[in-house]
């Protein structure tokens, strides 16, 4: 089953370069992978079947499962299980999925813009699908959970140009989201109560669980509003009749047979275990039938085809959740059986629907006529479908709705009548609306002229068909699906006690549908009759006016705290940001008794309270200085200050990273600075007293709070253990590398995904913001068209002449220290810098690579190396100009970012591949002639990771805050724009 979840993701990955050859057939080429593991997944049955669901993991008549470690400490593991509710359920995600996408390649067409991503979009919920309901790991379902949140919110937003697409992902979004948080919320509580995050163990002492008191109760009650939310059930039932602004394909397979079928996997693998607990039946049965109600009633006002079947959809599935939910081994058999015979009518109705509007153009019942002798062939396919939805013999939906009535008969209690009254109910609005929908579509009216269309094509009606064909086979003959979901009713103590049967005999639940079939047409006729042609007004608020009320709210308190806090102020905003690091842990540290330490040292070296006393008066001079930069050179003293105390305290790695550090910083704010006023606007004398006494008080309180943990310690420090750790686990001796790149390896992922999206933030702001980069992406600058004979350049040619001059005339002559030297005029250019630029740049290049190297034994390390790469990037720039840094930067920062986050995410993810968890590191032990015995160690993969993405922010850096201010300033001094030419022409000149 890996490998079919495997092939999904590549395939979505691979569906853009398949699309832009083949076009809509790619549609043919990629419907291969869903129906490949379908017939893979047919091949699994035997050993399905021959498992005993209730046994433990691992041993022999278990289900098929894989199962690989991956945060051991967290109890999170990369665990699928293959039974037989999963297998029903992949049936419908694999056989749909491959049936929707052949679909595709004709109700798109070849011009359609974004194909291959929506291709891949679809592809890659297949994926998602399948992993959520195979996942045993509570931890991996729910990411997969929120990954299909997250691809449907793409898919129903996939016309871009309509506000009611991307209204409509929006609130799914929303809506889905809130209820995956509050899932999680549940999940984590069962798997803390229980020791492990594993699904099936959870289900397994959910006897245990249940005597544990409310708070067990509350967890499934938050993982119910996840599943009911999923499945678009009331009051979250809106975001479905929403989302039907998304193209048929995806109506027919997220909203039929896949995504809203989460909720229901959900609701049936929990309901064995935790169907007595005090929220379980309120809101899985006594909402999912006043959802079938309420969606029936909807369905019968709706005049568009495909909000009939939406609000038959909300119906469908508050009705299947119902039956589930009752938490009986009759129940899950009738429930599945159910699920698997809406699977099939609802996603053939739903491409019907898509046929006929692509071919009329509308899906308004007002507006159709007399398509049934025009399209006689889907007219009968969608009439079969309609009828197994509305439970008409001897189709399949008649045989599970059958066992469903079967199994509310042999309810026991005193409200047993309760839930049979309301399907029924329910079934009798489904057969209202199935009409409405199959006489709204195909029936010929005498006030409505035919519709003018043409006949569909044979492979446009073809998956259609082969659902349909499904959907008379199973009626006929049950018995092929019978041991399915009878197998899957084993989770029960006790065995089902109905049957799938297209006739029974004369029994009360063939009487009931007798009734639900003459009510429902009696509805449907009250309905016609009294039909206006016009939407019915509610008089009460439906759920997505107060979904709408309570967004508007927030928007609201939003915009008044916004225009209360972001006031543009950056000191405003920092003094709200210290005053809250002042009061919240000072508050703490008052109320709780603080011990004191006994024994001071005011220094352990006397050059420390040199180096402190220096600090000190860097300090108070940058708040003294009257110029920019000579504050930011004050500031930087006490950075620099650290690096002298760092490396008193036998801490050289640490003083290596913060001189680099604090030199890049450096050289960052004195670049950002030529865009700012060289004076400060506020001195010493005009400094706040306010600012003052906060500034004070934080440096005081981080000072106590220091101070009181260092005497509050009463156990071994752990970095004792570090040394030990770092040598015989990370296999390295320099304990700070090890612990980056392998001991902690996973803060320092974080880390450096944090650095890649600040520096693509920062570049962002930049280059967004400057009309340069405006016309560059308008593409109105183009490389060559600049006229070099004349001396007017505008700003926004000056960008791209720098770079055009300075590469002519590399190629023509280059005798020169740096590329650009000749496009300075001599008043800027100093030979000496260049010279010593042009002998040190290199050697700190390979500095940077011997320091990335040899990182895990000795100082260094990736961020090290990377930082020193950097430097020697600056040090060109400096002296030679921007011309002469996008000379260096062969490889752009982009490329270095995102190369560096992959390569450092491939180096935790191959372990997986070995059988190991992920980021496990391995040695090398190697000898070589005259160098001697040496080791390679896997995390130094890691490592080149962290190097690429701190060089790709440095090069950004430099980019944004350097190159980009220059072309600027030179756009706004003709001297300047001046200085580029003459130096280019002396260049040719000579």
């Amino acid at each position: 089953m890996l490998i079919i979840l495997i092939a999904l993701f590549a395939t979505a990955a691979l569906c853009p370069l398949i699309f832009r050859y083949f076009r809509r057939n790619g549609f043919y080429i990629v419907a291969a992978v869903p129906a490949v593991g379908f017939a893979w997944l047919l091949t699994q049955f035997p050993a399905i079947l021959s498992s005993q669901l209730d046994s433990a993991n691992g041993q022999p008549n278990a289900p098929p499962s894989i199962e690989y470690t991956w945060i051991d400490g967290f109890l999170v593991n990369l665990d699928f299980r293959l039974d037989t509710l999963a297998a029903v359920l992949l049936l419908l995600i694999l056989g749909v999925g491959a049936l929707v996408l052949v679909y595709c390649g004709r109700y798109f067409k070849n011009d359609d813009m974004g194909v291959g991503a929506f291709a891949a979009k679809l592809v890659a919920f297949a994926g998602a699908m399948i992993g959520l309901v195979t996942a045993d790991d509570v931890i991996i379902m729910f990411i997969f959970w929120e990954i299909t949140s997250v691809l449907s919110y793409l898919l129903i937003g996939f016309s871009q140009a309509l506000i009611t697409a991307r209204r409509s992902a929006m609130n799914a979004l929303i809506v889905t989201t809130f209820g995956g948080l509050a899932m999680l919320a549940g999940l984590l509580i069962l798997g803390t109560s229980t020791g492990s995050y594993r699904l099936s163990d959870i289900i397994a002492a959910a006897p245990q669980l249940s005597s544990m008191g409310m708070h067990i109760d509350v967890a499934i009650g938050l993982v119910l509003i996840g599943a009911l939310s999923k499945s678009a059930l009331v009051p979250f039932h809106f975001w479905l009749p929403g989302a039907m602004a998304a193209p048929t394909p995806v109506s027919a397979y997220l909203h039929a047979a896949a995504m809203v079928k989460a909720g229901v996997y959900l609701v049936a693998r929990l309901a064995p275990g935790f169907a007595d607990t005090a929220f379980w039946a309120p809101l899985a049965v006594g909402i999912g039938i006043a959802t079938m109600i309420i969606g029936g009633y909807r369905a019968l006002k709706q005049y568009d085809l495909k909000l009939i079947l939406a609000f038959g959809t909300v119906s469908q599935l508050g009705f299947i959740i119902a039956i589930f939910g009752l938490g009986n081994a009759d129940a899950a058999f009738a429930a599945l059986a159910l699920t698997l015979a809406h699977g099939l009518f609802k996603a053939t109705l739903f491409l019907a629907v898509g046929i006929i509007d692509h071919n009329t153009g509308t899906r308004d019942i007002r507006k159709l006529s007399g398509l049934g002798r025009k399209m006689p062939l889907l007219a009968i396919a969608t009439t079969i479908a309609a009828a197994s939805m509305a439970g008409i013999p001897p189709l399949y939906g008649f045989v599970a709705k059958e066992s469903v009535f079967d199994a509310l008969l042999h309810l026991d209690g005193e409200l047993a009548w309760v839930p049979l009254v309301g399907v029924v109910l329910g079934a009798a609005l489904t057969m209202a609306y199935s009409l409405r929908f199959v006489i709204g579509a195909f029936g010929s009216k005498a006030e409505v002229a035919p519709v003018e269309c043409y006949r569909p094509s044979l492979i446009f009606l073809a998956p259609l068909l082969v659902l349909t064909v499904g959907t008379v086979l199973l009626g006929l003959l049950p018995g092929f699906v019978e041991p399915l979901v009878k197998h899957a009713a084993t989770l029960y103590p006790q065995d089902p006690e109905v049957h799938l049967a297209v006739w029974a005999g004369f029994t009360p639940a063939l009487g009931l549908s007798a009734v639900a079939l003459l009510v429902g047409v009696a509805f449907y006729i009250l309905r016609a009759r009294t039909d206006t042609g016009v939407p019915l007004r509610r008089k009460v608020l439906s759920a997505e006016e107060i979904y709408r009320g309570l967004v508007n709210a927030v928007d609201e308190l939003a915009i008044w705290v916004t225009g209360r806090t972001q006031r543009g102020s950056l000191s405003f905003y920092l003094g709200v940001i210290l005053a809250v690091a002042l009061v919240v842990p000072l508050s703490i540290a008052l109320t709780v008794p603080t011990p004191w330490p006994t024994h001071w040292v005011i220094a352990d070296h006397p050059a420390q309270m040199i180096i402190g006393a220096i600090m000190i008066v860097g300090a108070l001079a940058a708040i003294r200085a009257a110029k920019r930069f000579m504050a930011v050179l004050m500031v930087s003293v006490t950075g620099y200050g650290m690096v002298a105390i760092f490396a008193l305290q036998g801490a050289p790695d640490l003083a290596l990273t913060q001189l680099l550090v604090e030199t890049i910083v450096l050289v960052a704010f004195v670049l950002a600075l030529r865009a700012l006023p060289k004076r400060l606007w506020v001195g010493i004398s005009k400094v706040k007293p306010a600012r003052a006494l906060l500034a004070t008080a934080l440096a005081a309180m981080t000072v106590y709070v220091a101070i009181g943990m260092m005497a509050a310690r009463n156990e071994s420090r752990i970095s004792l253990a570090f040394p030990d750790l770092a040598y015989y686990e990370g296999y390295g001796a320099n304990i700070v590398n090890v612990t980056l790149v392998d001991l902690r390896v996973w803060d320092t992922f974080g880390e450096i995904t944090v650095l890649a999206a600040a520096a693509t933030g920062v570049a962002s702001l930049i280059f967004v913001a400057t009309p340069v980069a405006r016309r560059l992406r308008a593409g109105e600058i183009k490389s060559g068209s600049i006229d070099h004979g004349s001396e007017a350049i505008s700003t926004g040619e000056f960008s791209q002449a720098g770079l055009d001059i300075a590469r002519q005339f590399a190629r023509s002559n280059n005798k020169d220290w740096l590329i650009a030297g000749h496009t300075l005029v001599a008043e800027r250019r100093s030979i000496i810098f260049e010279v010593v630029t042009r002998v040190i740049f290199h050697a700190i290049l390979m500095l940077s690579i011997f320091t990335l190297i040899t990182g895990h034994n000795t100082p260094g390390g990736g961020f090290a190396g990377g930082l020193l790469a950097g430097l020697a990037l600056t040090v060109r720039y400096l002296a030679g100009g921007r011309v002469e840094l996008a000379e260096s930067m062969r490889v752009s920062p982009n490329i270095l970012l995102g190369g560096g986050l992959a390569v450092a995410g491939f180096s935790g993810i191959f372990p997986l591949l070995l059988g190991d968890p992920v980021f496990s590191t391995y040695v090398w032990e190697f000898a070589l002639p005259i160098f001697g015995e040496h080791k390679f160690v896997t995390s130094t993969f890691f490592d080149i990771g962290v190097y690429l993405v701190v060089l790709g922010l440095v090069q950004d850096v430099l980019r944004s805050l350097g190159s980009e201010i220059d072309v600027l300033s030179e756009g706004r001094s003709p001297v300047a724009r001046h200085d580029v030419v003459a130096g280019y022409r002396r260049g040719v000149g000579r």
